[in-house]
């Protein structure tokens, strides 16, 4: 069995337990491209009230935290404005901003939307404790707030992200797979950042998998997420362990997955071994395919971003969040309970299926992906 096969037989696993959110995983990885506009209601918080006579002549704020990885600003930004004007018979307009990893300027930037009077906000935190204060602004405000991708603190109207445990446990699994279950395979861990509650949860799904399971030799924590630190932090691990004591690398994301790959290469291995990631960047696809990366995760841009689109629409509009049947969900904040909340399943994306992941969602083409350095690799992976 294939790490594919195994990360998606694990999450129907996983989802298989009792509570209406693994259920609703399962259901709505069977249609990963559909539009969450579908039966169903799931009301939203009520810490901010909307305005029962709002129409279509909305204003969304939408904040991202970074520019590091590409997602943001390629996929998600572009996907909820379209999805915005659909929504509101082109009638609603988006502002954006973007904090380029800095808690201060998303602040600041949250602040300016809410004198600026927008209907709601979708914010992706960098520091999701140190934003608790200016959500609480938009609160009084009278401006709901939605946390996207990342869970927030403060008054949180609504909540969309992915599975975030079961992300790490695809990560994991993946690497159990491929090394097999033995305490002589060592592993490094290089987690994401303190700052961001996401971390947390990839890095506890990947230890339910990796701790009975090989020897975890070293761990790092990337501040900000940053390559950069990642690249240190890895000549570190090498200096100490050496090369023939790293038999695969947990790296949270494809940013800290790239500084990893370029360390040991430089270091002189001469096969890369096994090194995870997450978010299926267009360079982290193309290391897939020539090799020197074994997966990624991939995560569904399209239908997290309609996902906040349409929740964020409805609450502004005062009308029931339109979901899937079974997609009802409600997560804890240390400062929020019970946020309604739409979790949306990862995939490993391997070599094996990435024409069925990101080229047959239209993420990337294959002119993108297999560019003349890739070509040879792709031809042998029938990508053409």
């Amino acid at each position: 069995m294939n790490a594919l096969n195994t990360s998606n037989a694990l999450s129907v696993r996983k989802a298989c337990r009792t509570t209406v959110r693994r259920t609703a995983t399962v259901l709505a990885a069977s249609a990963a491209a559909v539009s969450l506009a579908a039966c169903g209601v799931v009301d939203v918080g009520d810490s901010a009230e909307a305005s029962p006579t709002k129409g279509d002549d909305i204003t969304v704020g939408v904040l991202f935290p970074d520019k590091d990885a590409q997602r943001w600003e390629q996929f998600d930004y572009p996907i909820i404005k379209k999805k915005i004007a659909e929504l509101t018979n082109n009638k609603g307009v988006t502002k954006y901003a973007n904090a380029e990893k800095d808690p201060e300027t998303q602040i600041t930037q949250l602040e300016q939307m809410v004198a600026d009077k927008v209907d709601i906000i979708i914010i992706s935190a960098v520091d999701s404790k140190s934003i608790a204060s200016a959500v609480q602004t938009a609160d009084e405000a009278g401006i709901p707030v939605i946390a996207y991708d990342r869970l927030a603190e403060g008054p949180i109207d609504g909540y969309v992200s992915f599975d975030n445990e079961l992300v790490g446990q695809v990560q994991g699994r993946a690497l159990v797979e491929e090394l097999g279950n033995s305490a002589a395979n060592k592993i490094v861990m290089m987690n994401g950042s303190v700052s961001d509650p996401n971390a947390a949860m990839f890095r506890d799904g990947a230890l339910s998998e990796l701790q009975d399971s090989v020897t975890i030799s070293e761990t790092y924590d990337t501040t900000d997420w940053d390559p950069k630190v990642a690249k240190v932090n890895m000549q570190k691990a090498v200096s100490k362990l050496g090369l023939d004591n790293i038999d695969a690398v947990y790296a949270a994301n494809d940013g800290i997955a790239g500084a990893v790959i370029d360390v040991l290469k430089t270091a002189g291995v001469s096969k890369v071994p096994p090194v995870t990631g997450q978010d299926a960047d267009l360079d982290a696809v193309q290391r897939i395919v020539a090799g020197d990366q074994y997966m990624t995760v991939y995560k569904s841009f399209p239908l997290e971003a309609n996902a906040a689109a349409e929740m964020a629409v409805a609450k502004v509009q005062a009308r029931s969040i339109e979901f899937d049947a079974l997609a009802k969900d409600s997560v804890d904040s240390p400062t929020t309970k019970n946020i309604p909340s739409q979790l949306v399943p990862p995939v490993a994306l391997t070599k094996d299926n990435i024409k069925d992941t990101v080229i047959d969602d239209e993420i990337y083409t294959v002119k993108e992906i297999c560019t003349s350095d890739y070509k040879a690799d792709c031809n042998a992976l029938k990508l053409n």
